[in-house]
């Protein structure tokens, strides 16, 4: 399985969010399978957006496209760092 880890950091978590939901349709036409949303204890406009893709080469078409880039823009977010990771292993303790 692929996964991205995104990391970052946005202006205001109630704007994000939104255009984080009227997304769902462009991420989910682009490859993303599920996703987590976590933000920080400490800094509440710090978010982690976790999700499980198709393909890593299909959702770095899509982090990297001028679409997303412009959507990010107008969600306030700010220096996301991404990890692109596949699963070598999981478990249930």
């Amino acid at each position: 399985m692929d996964h991205v880890l995104i990391i970052h950091a946005v202006r205001d978590y109630g704007v994000w969010k939104k255009i984080f939901d009227d997304a769902a349709s462009i991420r989910k036409e682009a490859g993303e399978l599920s996703y987590q949303v976590l933000r920080s204890e400490d800094d509440p406009d710090r978010v982690v957006h976790f999700s499980r893709w198709a393909s890593l080469a299909r959702a770095r078409a899509f982090f990297d496209s001028p679409r997303l880039v412009a959507i990010r823009a107008a969600a306030g977010v700010e220096a996301p760092d991404f990890l692109y990771l596949s699963q070598v292993d999981s478990g249930t303790l």
